[in-house]
């Protein structure tokens, strides 16, 4: 078309005043403030109006179509359904990762989910004891029961693990040295690292040992009268193997004890749960390192432990009472929201059984190749039994691994059984990339010798009907 014929036909645009009085739009939205029905028809004609500025513009018959005032009501319509619709939002986890990073970590418990939606829909006595009828403090909610389960002294919360690190080093630590070995010099996800977070918090670090050994001696020649702590970070998101060598933490522990310095150790993942106990992995418990006599330890509360993201500070008292105490604390304390969803998360871990059936996290982990291979034959069952799949994906079960993910046990592979998907006529990253964008509810996969693997260990429980509907709903826009 001319330039001339453009502006003929954006003069066929109706006027959004015109677009009101219409009645399809009453019933289109009847449920919307008519302020934000008159911005989205006006957006809905902006859109029309700038496919002129594209190439092609639309043909003489489409653009009869485009303008009708059906048409663009219709339009103005998709437009606030995507407007109102939140951009976070659930999608099925089948990469056979349990503690995804990307994908919101450890999903809540239905107890934790419950406790949630109970506080944060009424008042509550976040800040209010009870008993007295006074002010109480917020953090006495989870307090005891994490100093139950662990035997510390005295607990603290904060919004993440990596506060906890920084409010404990600028607690005990600001203006002097802390001591901590070149092989412990971590660096977590969003280049969080231990030497960085030491200039923060104002505290200097004096590195000990080596990459592969540090010995109890380096320690002891390294403590002087400007040392204001030893820090032991544990290195949970990798390994050092082969000729290597840390001190015992009984030692450590006893070399604080003399030189009347705190010992504060970071485990990051952190765990209540006796992984090992079911033959998974080496990661050390919490309560191993309060036995041990460790002054301040801190984790993370939305990795291993399987709640809310959060950062957990546990030991003896008057050392958690100085970090309590810091200025910087209710800048880091947490809400709510996440002191309901972390206690209700505890309780679960009075009993192993209780913990691995009611805490997602954990009852991934330890499920058995034999419950993977059993959940896998259903899903394949299911899949092949469905007219509208059948014809468009070929599907069978094949060996695999898991992974814990979440900077823990990386070296853990968890056996598993997951369903190996080819989409016809698609190569596997146009698969993966369609059930990413297609279903209303994402399926994110892997992809492995050119095609899509589902890993059902990351499946929740009540999902499976949720996974057929999104697979269906990609096949039914396929085959349009």
């Amino acid at each position: 078309m001319t330039s001339i014929e453009k502006q003929v036909a954006l003069r066929s645009l109706p006027a959004v005043g015109h677009l009101l009085e219409f009645p399809q739009t009453l019933s289109v939205f009847a449920d919307y403030p008519l302020a934000l029905v008159t911005r989205f028809l006006g957006e809905a004609v902006a859109e029309l109006r700038e496919m002129w500025d594209r190439d092609p513009a639309p043909g003489d018959d489409a653009w009869a179509q485009m303008v009708l005032p059906e048409s663009i009501i219709q339009r103005a319509h998709r437009i606030l359904n995507v407007y109102l619709s939140p951009h976070l939002r659930p999608v099925l986890n089948l990469t056979g990762t349990v503690i995804h990073t990307n994908l919101g970590r450890a999903p809540l418990s239905e107890r934790a989910l419950q406790a949630v939606h109970d506080v944060a829909s009424q008042y509550s006595n976040l800040e209010y004891d009870l008993t007295p009828g006074k002010r109480g403090s917020r953090h006495d909610h989870v307090a005891k029961r994490l100093c139950a389960l662990t035997g510390a002294e005295a607990a603290l919360v904060v919004n993440n693990n990596a506060a906890a690190v920084l409010l404990a080093l600028r607690s005990l630590a600001q203006g002097g040295e802390a001591v901590v070995s070149r092989g412990q010099l971590v660096e977590i996800g969003g280049s969080f690292r231990i030497p960085d977070i030491m200039v923060q918090a104002g505290v200097l670090l004096k590195e000990v040992g080596t990459t592969n050994k540090t010995h109890l001696r380096d320690y002891q020649q390294a403590i002087g009268e400007n040392t204001r702590l030893i820090l032991k970070v544990h290195t949970s998101n990798y390994r050092i193997v082969g000729f290597v060598h840390q001190p015992p933490l009984a030692d450590l522990v006893e070399l604080a004890r003399q030189r009347q310095v705190p010992l504060f150790e970071d485990l990051g993942s952190g765990a209540l749960f006796d992984f090992p106990d079911f033959g998974v992995g080496d990661e050390p418990t919490v309560s191993n390192s309060i036995r041990a006599g460790v002054d301040l330890v801190s984790f993370s509360g939305d990795k291993l432990l399987g709640g809310a993201q959060a950062g957990i500070l546990l030991g003896k008292q008057d050392v958690v009472a100085k970090l309590r105490s810091h200025p910087w604390m209710r800048a880091l304390r947490v809400d709510k929201m996440t002191l309901a969803a972390l206690e209700a998360t505890l309780v679960a871990y009075a009993d192993s059984d209780m913990a691995r059936k009611e805490v997602p996290v954990v009852r991934m982990i330890t499920a058995s190749y034999e419950e993977m291979t059993k959940q896998a034959a259903v899903l394949e069952k299911a899949i092949a039994a469905d007219e509208v799949l059948a014809k468009v994906l070929d599907v069978e079960q094949v060996d695999a691994v898991s992974r814990i993910g979440g900077g823990a046990l990386p070296l853990t592979e968890l056996p598993t059984r997951c369903l190996r998907l080819q989409a016809k006529g698609l190569t596997a990253q146009q698969f993966s990339d369609q059930l990413r964008h297609v279903p209303q509810v994402p399926v994110i996969t892997r992809i492995a010798h050119d095609a899509v693997l589902c890993d059902p260990r990351t499946l929740l429980p009540g999902q499976e009907g949720l996974m057929l509907d999104s697979l269906r709903q990609w096949a039914q826009e396929l085959t349009v």
